[in-house]
């Protein structure tokens, strides 16, 4: 993932870009923003009412309504235009948010595999779920609330200025603070703050996950100890950092109350000053002073607000980063169909990104109805070479063609159906044996998957199960041995009986009666597809009509 700066070239342009995904939605955050500057102006004009009544009750103004009756219709009118401005303002952020998921989704899905190695995985699911979910303050608390403060804050500055132009422009100069000067102020730190914080919230997650999934592994060998102390001073390093950034926000805070305070104080004194001088008559002097106090509402909710967008901007940034990284390899939704045929691969260069060359002018020719068999020490290229043929990743030079059509030209889709993979480690999901094998196909039936999982060796097993296939497995399989999860994968790829059938490993961890009969499940395809074995034993490429052994990316012998 590409780093997140906020210097002025990228932090201007992020909230312009939040904002182009409301346009749809336009009518409904017209009027949210309606409703909560009418439910602002409520607010204010209670304050003046009661002001009103006071300078009645006095003798210096004379009102022709009653205020009680009048009071009451404006509190019924603040709860109600309070609740629609709520309403349609979180209705737009929630279905914002399930677009932003969708589309994050979505290009997880274009970046996988080959961007997604290596990955940080607690990292992508701090992005995916408390990220997306950040940006709620903004769609929901921040756009309307703007509005609604420059709207109300018009409003109030016509009013006093109504009275004199001095009053006007000094609340004018109150809101300038509070809205603009203050967050300038404390802004830059906190927002640096913020995105150091939100990076190492994901890598916490990322140790979280890592102590959970290895927590045999750590128990086993004793080293409790030493994964808390790491956790701890990670711990101890983010609440440091939430910590600095909580004081900045109670700055922000501090500095808005004293602007709020200076401003009242200002606009008091202006007016007795302008009544001494006959500017202003006396009632304007305590009601100028009530609809100052009671108008920063709306102006000090979006100043504060910048400690809360300082989290979400840092985390838009990282949705944003996912969302406008590059795929390594751009799939084809249209092309030519993949057709079975020859694999040809001629002068195959390829190394994964800062690394060395993997595969060095390589040259392979693969017959149809052919299965070959591919060993060599780890590191020398052989699941590359499958994962280059399933174009996971493109070569930096020299092409792979299948039936003579490069790789690069054929329809994703197509080339996805005519080829099974089967890697060493299987993934599986918190679903039943029978779902996670239909992953090959979707629209397997029952008989189909009872067939495959018998081909892997699988089906006297399942059937042992009180449920069946009907069996759920608990997360990532973990209810599974090594064995029995690579059972699943090789069912998986039986079932959805592609034409090319990669194997990298498939018997890796496997006893040798249960890898017999797979073997021979996969012999007896022999001459109805092409099938690449990747072996480190001897025993398991003996059903291969050719062997290849690599070494530092080429064949030899």
């Amino acid at each position: 993932m590409r780093e997140c700066t906020h210097s002025s070239g990228s932090w201007n342009p992020l909230p312009r870009r939040m904002l182009a995904l409301v346009r749809p939605l336009a009518h409904i955050m017209i009027l949210s923003i309606l409703a909560g500057t009418l439910s602002a102006l409520t607010v204010i004009a209670i304050p003046i009412l009661g002001a009103y009544a006071l300078l009645d009750a006095a003798g210096l103004e004379k009102l022709k309504v009653t205020i009680i009756p009048l009071l009451a219709v404006l509190v019924i009118a603040r709860g109600l235009l309070r609740y629609g401005e709520q309403l349609s303002g979180h209705y737009i952020a929630f279905r914002l948010l399930a677009l932003i998921r969708d589309k994050v989704f979505g290009a997880l899905r274009r970046l996988a595999p080959a961007k997604l190695e290596g990955r940080e995985k607690g990292n992508l699911i701090s992005i995916i779920s408390s990220d997306i979910e950040l940006l709620e303050v903004f769609y929901a608390h921040t756009i309307a609330p703007a509005a609604i403060a420059v709207l109300a804050g018009t409003a109030v500055f016509l009013y006093c200025s109504s009275f004199h132009v001095l009053c006007g422009l000094i609340l004018l100069t109150g809101y300038i603070l509070v809205i603009f000067v203050i967050p300038r102020l404390t802004g830059p730190e906190n927002r640096k703050l913020g995105q150091f914080c939100r990076n190492e919230a994901g890598a916490l997650n990322t140790l979280m996950l890592d102590n959970l999934r290895g927590l045999g592994e750590i128990i086993r060998y004793g080293r409790e100890e030493e994964r808390m102390a790491l956790y701890r001073e990670k711990s101890a390093a983010l609440a440091g950092s939430m910590r600095k950034l909580r004081r900045g926000e109670g700055l922000n805070r501090a500095l808005t109350d004293a602007a709020i305070l200076l401003t009242a104080l200002a606009n008091l004194c202006a007016s007795l000053w302008l009544w001494q001088k006959g500017l202003m008559v006396p009632g304007g002097i305590v009601l100028t002073l009530a609809a100052t106090l009671s108008s920063f509402g709306p102006a000090a909710a979006l100043g504060t607000l910048s400690g809360t967008l300082v989290h979400t901007f840092a985390a838009a940034e990282r949705v944003f980063s996912i969302l406008d990284e590059s795929p390594a390899v751009e799939e084809a939704a249209s092309g030519s169909s993949a057709l079975y045929g020859e694999i040809r691969a001629e002068n195959l260069t390829f190394a994964y990104p800062g690394g060395e060359e993997i595969i060095r002018d390589l040259s392979l020719r693969i017959p149809p109805d052919r299965i070959l068999g591919i060993r060599g020490k780890s590191g020398c290229g052989k699941s590359t070479c499958l994962k280059l043929i399933m174009r996971f990743w493109d070569p930096q030079r020299g092409i792979i063609s299948i039936n003579g059509k490069d790789l690069r030209g054929l329809d994703t889709p197509s080339l996805r159906r005519l080829q099974g993979y089967v890697t060493q480690d299987t993934d599986l999901f918190q679903t039943s044996i029978a779902e996670n094998i239909r992953i090959g196909r979707k629209d397997a039936s029952r008989e189909e998957i009872i067939a495959a999982a018998a081909r892997a060796s699988l089906h006297d097993f399942v059937m042992t199960l009180p449920g069946g296939y009907d069996t759920e497995l608990g997360e990532l399989g973990d209810t599974l041995s090594s064995g029995e999860r690579q059972r699943i994968g090789l069912a998986r790829a039986f079932l959805h009986d592609g034409d090319i059938l990669l194997l990298d490993e498939p018997t890796s961890n496997l006893d040798s009666l249960n890898e017999g009969i797979i073997l021979k499940s996969v012999r007896e395809q022999a001459g109805q597809k092409i099938i690449i074995l990747v072996s480190h034993r001897l025993s398991t490429l003996g059903i291969a009509d050719t062997r290849l052994s690599m070494e530092q990316g080429k064949p030899v012998g």
